[in-house]
């Protein structure tokens, strides 16, 4: 048999070349004869770059997926003979020499096959991102680079391969999610495909962030970088959401994809461990495999935390940083080993202010209640984000609930929660009935929680410089900034509302020196729904044992819809009916416009047809 260094420097010219060649097309039935060929002996090595040509998004459907088929099962038995460096396909041996040529030969044939196996890897690649594959070939193909990771040297995983695919898919210049929907049910379940995903994308995010770091908004260039990036940091935020993360105490046996899985060491015991003979076999299997579990749960959490940490560096899209804030205390903070290392990440997008902040609330609360975070401007951000726009967002009713929860608590000094009630009021006069609704719930529940601040349901005039002396031992050290200058000038100006609501900061809003005059004006609401539940307030709310909290949530998600749906539903004992002794014969009646006749319009048809007719005569 000739040698194949010597073949693959002869031009290739039997005959399906020179068919291809030529212009013309291989049918299904030449191309399985070629894959059979290929497999059955090496004579035939140099059908392999004819397949190849054949592995592409382009190619019919039919003959991509029989020349996938060959390839594959040509490359799977020659694997662990391929060199390992396959992340660099360009690179080549040198040329043979005189002597020991038939080293070098077998050298240059496996340089050969390392270079035609990263062809075939980047035509499997390629069929997977591309938009032009169908889901049958995408598929497939999927499935033959996943073998391929799993073939790793002693059954390990083969990262190099998988960090490629990646690479590959963070790159795409199209969407990606057909091949996502596929990756993530299908390799994603098993921990160590999780694991290398995390491993992979933490690189792949850094490589980004340093060329992010070198570029600046001030040159045309360098602005034009930044925004050809939004692109590949949405893709890698679908990756990392696509990828769901382990939950120890539901995950007691993890499934591997590779033999090894993450490591060859986890779950063997030394055999210079110290084990007694006495101690039952099965009990030292058990501990085994919980200690397994968690080694395997604290690699694959820390890996989960850096590349998180790594991709929210990134300056990210506005959308996909709103889709962060909703999700990230349910899909990224209970996952974490030490969640407060998002607390910088979290603290400068309250800080932005808006929607942003409105959003980042929830995880922000979340390390401030559980995890031991210290805000101390906290109250003062959340009190600058009460304004009429809140509550036609499209978060609010999340919103609303946590801002009721933060004010829940008894320590809550008393001018902050007079604060937050006299604003909310002033708002309940420029907000939709379902706003109007909350408040009064919020509101409510504050006067029931904070006893002190019931005074401002009546608050005669004159009494505020009184009001302030009394619950000053329910105001906190930094409400003594209010000071007493003025005092007599408000007070004398009858008719006028101390309360100052373009303040932001609430220890200064002369919330105290008020009153809830604005819901005193909801009785007249336009809305039944509304002035039917601003009475709630008129009970005592200060006895607990005769009053109940109200569900903030059952008015959190409301609108004009739902508020007319429920308006329609309630069932109305008593109808106004209108009484008439004689049945009126138009709709007006002369007295009520003046200088205005209103009569019969039959007998108006009839004195006009009167008058034609004498015109007519």
């Amino acid at each position: 048999m000739a040698s194949p260094a010597k073949k693959r420097k002869q031009p290739q010219g039997n005959e399906e070349r020179r068919k291809r060649r030529s212009g013309g097309t291989l049918a299904l039935d030449d191309l399985k004869a070629l894959g059979h060929q290929l497999l059955s002996s090496r004579a035939h090595i140099n059908n392999l770059p004819v397949l190849l040509s054949f592995l592409s998004p382009s190619s019919p459907v039919a003959l991509a997926l029989e020349s996938l088929i060959s390839i594959q099962s040509f490359f799977v038995p020659l694997f662990p003979e391929i060199p390992s460096s396959l992340s660099v396909p360009n690179k080549r041996s040198e040329a043979p020499t005189d002597d020991g040529e038939e080293k070098d030969v077998e050298l240059v044939f496996k340089d050969w096959l390392r270079e035609r196996f990263g062809e075939f890897l980047n035509g499997l690649i390629e069929i997977t991102v591309s938009e032009q594959s169908v889901d049958a070939l995408r598929d497939v193909a999927l499935d033959a680079i996943m073998d391929f990771v799993k073939l790793g040297k002693d059954g390990r995983f083969h990262s190099a391969i998988y960090h490629r695919f990646l690479h590959r898919i963070v790159r795409a210049t199209s969407a990606v999610d057909p091949l996502l929907d596929l990756l993530g049910p299908k390799y994603f379940k098993y921990i160590d495909v999780r694991y290398f995903t995390y491993t992979s994308m933490d690189k792949i995010i850094k490589s980004f962030e340093s060329k992010i770091g070198k570029a600046t908004l001030h040159s045309d260039e360098d602005s034009s970088k930044l925004s050809s990036m939004e692109f590949p940091v949405r893709i890698m935020y679908n990756i990392l959401s696509h990828c769901p993360p382990s939950e120890a105490e539901k995950e007691q046996s993890y499934e591997m994809w590779s033999q090894l899985g993450i490591s060859s060491k986890v779950g063997k015991l030394s055999s210079n461990d110290p084990v007694s003979d006495a101690e039952p076999e099965n009990s030292r299997k058990v501990d085994t495999d919980v200690s397994s579990s968690s080694h395997i749960t604290k690699k694959i959490k820390l890996k989960f935390a850096k590349a998180w940490i790594s991709f929210l560096k990134l300056p990210l899209p506005v959308d996909v940083y709103k889709e962060v804030l909703a999700s990230i205390h349910q899909t990224i903070i209970p996952y974490l080993a030490n969640p407060s290392i998002l607390c910088d990440f979290l603290t400068r997008s309250y800080d932005i202010g808006g929607v942003v902040s409105v959003m980042a609330l929830n995880g922000l609360f979340i390390l401030m209640t559980q995890h031991g975070l210290e805000y101390p401007k906290f109250y003062e951000k959340l009190y600058a984000l009460l304004t009429p726009a809140i509550f036609m967002a499209k978060h609010r009713a999340g919103f609303f609930q946590l801002l009721d929860t933060c004010l829940k608590s008894s320590y809550l000094p008393a001018y902050l929660a007079a604060t937050f009630a006299k604003k909310l009021s002033r708002l309940a006069l420029a907000v939709p009935p379902s706003g109007a609704l909350i408040i009064i719930a919020v509101i409510h529940n504050l006067l029931r929680r904070h006893p002190a601040i019931n005074f401002l349901v009546h608050q005669p005039i004159g009494d505020e410089n009184d009001r302030d002396t009394s619950v000053e031992d329910n105001r906190s050290g930094e409400d003594a900034r209010e000071s007493d200058n003025g005092n007599i000038n408000l007070s004398a100006k009858l008719g006028t509302d101390p309360f100052n609501i373009q303040e932001c900061d609430p220890a200064k809003s002369n919330a105290m020196r008020s009153s809830l005059w604005e819901i005193e004006t909801l009785r007249h609401h336009y809305t039944p729904a509304v002035s039917r539940f601003v009475a709630s307030l008129e009970n005592d709310l200060t006895v607990r044992a005769k009053t109940s909290e109200v569900t903030v949530a059952d008015f959190s998600s409301g609108s004009y819809a739902t508020v007319f749906r429920e308006e329609v539903r309630r069932r109305i004992k008593q109808v106004p009916i209108a009484f008439y002794k004689v049945i009126p014969s138009t709709l007006f009646d002369n007295s009520e416009f003046p200088g205005w006749t209103f009569g019969n319009q039959q007998n108006d048809k009839q004195e006009l047809n009167a008058r034609q007719n004498e015109v007519t005569v």
